[in-house]
Order: structure tokens, then C-alpha cells, then sequence
């Protein structure tokens, strides 16, 4: 009789919380599939739509909007951007004011936080967060460990905030010495070498219990135009899709990659029509699902980028076709009102076609097995962030040596008539770039040399002042050490070509611009615009060390996208 009792009780405890008349909470202590199961046949259309929204808001503190979405109407996720940020510690309470609102909702469903944070060129989160290498000199090293280490001191920077969901890694394949959207955020243009950093990067952030996302699927490497602004169109054949583009995600499907983003990206000699692949029932049910193997969840990029709503105009009618195509969440970065609009189309649609609701329901199944896979357990990314944690561990302890000697690693020589240095023959020397971190990094080493800054980009107005203005000066120097980082860069960087100076390169972000440039003598490859980058590039231009890592990219004159 007493084991009876104990029985009773064991089962009660176990089950009663799923039995008929109570309310199922994401906490409950019970199988997952019985939980999910449970969960959405107890939601209401509303709460079932809801948690295919992920949506961003303006300011550094969750505005009444944003919290009303929460509360109101079950969203499943948050998109952090750059200006939601003001200090860590800030952002912290703010992670934790938008999952206590979460907390508060009938089935106690815990949101995703996401954000970009690459490494590298794109790094949302900033403050005290690593300012990495970047996944180009990652390729640069072509050392597996630099990925994995690099995903999980991101991931662990990531895990101290609370943001549990990241939209890395890109693994986009440098397909295009165009695809200036891209460049310095993939790995390589080798799609072998990219699937191998790519997975090695979903490693180590994945140990860190961050979710992965990895983009932009099918592939923005061979697109030379910005799918924020229009819609890239690829000529494309599957055949060179399926062993180019489409290699990493083959690879990291195979290793469990729990979500991955959809791109706006057309692909007619493929689905014969220009539409993008994010809203293509071909590419995400036929190809990703079926061909190969899918299981996770799939995100769209912002829906509010032009290239989204190319075919139809109208961006809640995209949302729905994003849905219908196969979609498990629709990313929205910002406007209140047009999160109104998605909703009442969504939410009429779900009222009103039963297959529609389906497929949400279907949807908001993946989404909690996602959820209940990385935010329960015995150590999940903590839903209210510890302030004094993230005093204490951000940056992660350790990261900054290691992106050092990763910086190092990377550092590649592409020309090297006159390197290393000496610096009592080289005679006058002028610092020219678009990083006043540059210049201030080369002072140290050069400290009797002038300055010259020029922006990154000119706010619309042309870099012929600034040419002009370094060619005029160009003749009062010996050395010009020059920081090139993009196209601008390059427009000012040409008006050296018949000055008689010695001109050295440092480039940083992707060196495919000197591959136009053969009249250059001396140029390096750092990859990255942080200290670290910098340091290593002055101390190899000046020996401490030899440089041994491998540009990742062609850098011929007639690299084209189907070299």
C-alpha cells in the first residue's frame, strides 16, 4: 500500500500539472514532445500567431509597444540592434525587463533575444563586447580551433546579456569579388573551407548554449547588389548552387544547426521566376526540408528590406507568403503601425483558412522544441541577466588574448618589395586612413610620422576633396602608410599611382580591392579594424614577427564569380 502511495504521488507530480483543466507551463517537469503538444493545443489563435513574431523597437529601453506585444499577444522573440544599446549593464535589465514580461504571459513562454553579433565587420552589441578579426581572417588562418574559439567567446559575451539567439555564423561563400554586402563576413570563397569554419564556429557557440542562426540561406556571396535596398538577382544553376553555396549548410545540417535565416534573394534559373528564396516553397520546403534534411527552424532576414516585398509591394502580404513558403518566424526590425498591419492580415488569415492555422501551429511547435532544447536544462542562457556579471566577464575572460594572437595569425602578405621596415630609411612618413584607431595605433610605431584622415564613407558627398587633398600632400613624404578598407578607400588610394613616395598597404575588411591595383609594391591584410588588428599589422610591417597567413580569396585581376 505505501508503494502504492508513493506511485500516486510520483505520477501526480508528473502529470497533474498536463492534466485536463490546468494550464500548461513552458517550466513544466515533463517530456518535451508531450509538453509542446500540450501547450499548443491549449492556444488560442492569438497566442499561436504571436510566437512567429520576432520584432524590434527603437531606444534603449523596450517601449510600451513593444512590451504590450509581449504581453498581449505571446510574441516569440526580440531582435536587438545597435541602437537599443546604450551600456551593457543597461541592456542587461532591459533583457531581463522583456522576459519578466514573457514570464508573465499564460504559458510562461521564455522570448528569443537575438542580435548580430559576427564578429568582425558587423557587431551590434558593442561596449565592452570583443571587437574580433572577423570570419575573413578566420579564413586567412584556415585553423578550425580560430572558429570555434571565436564562436565561443562571442557566444559566451552573448550568454552574460542574456541574448540567447544569434543570427551567426554568415556563411555566405565569398563567391563574388562584387559582393561588397558581404566580403570581410565570410569565411573564404571556398565552399569546403567555409563549411568547415562554419561548423567549427556553430561548435563553439553552441557550447556557450547560445543559439545559432546561420545566413543567409540560399546565398548572398555571389550578389553584388545590397538586399537591404533591392532585390539581388542570381543566374545561378542548381547544380552549382547545391555543390557551391548550398556546401555549408549541408555540412551544418548534418551537425544539428537549430535555425538558420532565409535570404532575399532571387534565384529565376532555378525556381524560374523572380522571386526570393525566403518567400520560395521550393527552396525552404523542397530543397531545405526535404533534400536536405532540415529539422530546425527557419527565420526570415528583416521583412521590412526591400528586396522582401519585391513581388507583391505590400509588406503583410509577404509576411504571409514568407509563412506559407515555409517559414517558422517572420523578422520584423522596426514601426509600430506595420506591425499592426502584418497582424490583422495574419491573424484574419489564421481566423479564417484552417490550413493556414496549420501551418502556424506547426510552426510554434519547432519554435518550442528550439526553446525548450536551449532555455531549459541545467544550464541554459540565464533569462534575467546578473548585472555583476556582466561587469566581470564582458569581455570574456581571455578573449583579448586570443583574438591578439588570432590577429596575428592572420596577418597575410600580398606584396612585400620593401618589408619589413626599417624605420630609419624610410624616411618621412605619412598615416592616411579612415580609422583615427589606426592612426592613433601607428603613432606608437611610427611616432615622429604625420596623420591624414579621410571617412569610410562620405555622407553623399564625393571623396575627390579628399583625393585631392592627399595628392597635394603626397610630395612632402617619403612613406605613405595607407589604410584601405573599401571602395573609397580605393578611389583616394589611386592617386598615389604615379606619386614618387613608397606606398604601403594595410588592408583591412577584404583586400579584393588591390587586385585592381598592380602598380602597388608593398601590401598586408589584417582583416579586422580593432587594436588587435592593428598592433599585429604595424608589428609585422616592422618584423617582430613573420607573417604567414593565406589570403582566403583570389586576388587576379580576372577573378570573376565563376572562377
Amino acid at each position: 500500500m505505501k508503494h502504492f502511495s508513493l506511485l500516486t504521488g510520483i505520477f501526480m507530480l508528473i502529470f497533474l500539472p498536463l492534466s485536463a483543466g490546468a494550464i500548461p507551463s513552458f517550466y513544466d517537469k515533463t517530456d518535451h514532445p508531450l509538453l509542446i503538444k500540450k501547450i499548443v493545443s491549449e492556444m488560442d489563435d492569438t497566442e499561436l500567431l504571436g510566437q512567429v513574431f520576432m520584432l524590434g523597437f527603437f531606444g534603449t529601453k523596450p517601449s510600451e509597444s513593444i512590451l504590450s506585444w509581449i504581453s498581449n499577444k505571446n510574441i516569440g522573440g526580440v531582435k536587438l540592434f545597435g541602437w537599443n544599446v546604450s551600456s551593457l549593464t543597461t541592456l542587461g535589465k532591459t533583457v531581463g525587463q522583456l522576459q519578466r514580461k514573457a514570464a508573465g504571459t499564460k504559458f510562461k513562454i521564455p522570448l528569443f533575444i537575438a542580435t548580430d553579433q559576427e564578429g568582425g565587420w558587423v557587431r551590434h552589441i558593442k561596449g565592452a563586447t570583443s571587437i574580433t578579426p572577423g570570419n575573413l581572417s578566420i579564413g586567412a588562418t584556415g585553423l578550425p580551433y580560430d572558429a570555434y574559439m571565436t564562436g565561443l567567446y562571442i557566444g559566451k559575451e552573448m550568454r552574460t546579456l542574456g541574448i540567447n539567439m544569434n543570427f551567426a555564423p554568415t556563411v555566405d561563400v565569398y563567391t563574388n569579388p562584387e559582393a561588397d554586402v558581404i566580403g570581410p563576413r565570410s569565411f573564404s570563397h571556398d565552399p569546403l573551407e567555409t563549411a568547415e569554419l562554419s561548423v567549427a564556429f556553430y561548435k563553439g557557440q553552441n557550447t556557450s548554449g547560445v543559439i545559432s542562426t546561420a545566413k543567409h540561406f540560399p546565398g548572398h556571396g555571389d550578389a553584388t547588389q545590397d538586399s537591404h535596398g533591392t532585390l539581388p538577382v542570381m543566374n545561378t544553376d542548381f547544380k552549382t548552387l547545391w555543390s557551391r553555396e548550398l556546401l555549408p549548410y549541408r555540412f551544418l545540417i548534418k551537425r544539428g544547426i537549430p535555425a538558420i535565416m532565409t535570404g532575399h534573394l532571387a534565384f529565376p534559373h532555378i525556381t524560374g521566376k523572380i522571386q526570393p528564396a525566403s518567400l520560395s516553397y521550393y527552396f525552404l520546403h523542397d530543397i531545405l526540408r526535404k533534400k536536405m534534411g532540415f529539422k530546425g527552424i527557419l527565420i526570415t532576414d528583416d521583412m521590412r528590406m526591400t528586396g522582401a516585398i519585391f513581388e507583391t509591394g505590400d509588406t503583410p502580404t509577404s509576411c504571409l507568403d514568407a509563412l506559407e513558403a515555409g517559414n517558422n518566424m517572420i523578422m520584423v526590425s522596426h514601426d509600430t503601425a506595420m506591425y499592426q498591419r502584418i497582424w490583422e492580415k495574419l491573424y484574419h488569415e489564421i481566423q479564417t483558412n484552417p490550413s493556414f492555422k496549420e501551418i502556424i501551429r506547426s510552426s510554434v511547435k519547432r519554435i518550442l522544441s528550439v526553446k525548450l532544447q536551449f532555455l531549459t536544462g541545467t544550464s541554459p542562457v540565464p533569462i534575467y541577466p546578473d548585472s555583476t556579471a556582466i561587469k566581470q566577464n564582458i569581455p570574456a575572460p581571455h578573449a583579448e588574448n586570443f583574438f591578439f594572437n588570432q590577429a596575428c595569425r592572420a596577418v597575410s602578405v600580398i606584396k612585400s618589395k620593401h618589408l619589413p621596415l626599417n624605420p630609419k630609411k624610410i624616411g618621412k612618413v605619412l598615416l592616411t586612413g579612415p580609422y583615427p584607431l589606426f592612426l592613433s595605433t601607428g603613432k606608437h610605431y611610427f611616432p615622429h610620422a604625420d596623420t591624414y584622415y579621410f571617412p569610410f564613407s562620405p555622407k553623399g558627398k564625393s571623396m575627390k576633396r579628399y583625393s585631392r587633398e592627399l595628392s597635394a600632400k603626397a610630395g612632402n613624404y617619403n612613406t605613405i602608410i595607407f589604410s584601405l578598407a573599401n571602395k573609397n578607400g580605393a578611389e583616394v588610394l589611386n592617386v598615389l599611382k604615379n606619386k614618387n613616395v613608397t606606398v604601403i598597404v594595410v588592408s583591412s575588411l577584404t583586400p579584393v580591392y588591390v587586385k585592381d591595383m598592380p602598380w602597388l609594391t608593398d601590401v598586408i591584410a589584417v582583416y579586422g579594424t580593432g587594436i588587435e588588428s592593428f598592433i599585429a599589422g604595424f608589428s609585422s610591417l616592422l618584423g617582430s614577427f613573420t607573417p604567414d597567413g593565406k589570403v582566403p580569396i583570389p586576388l587576379t585581376s580576372g577573378w570573376t564569380a565563376n572562377e
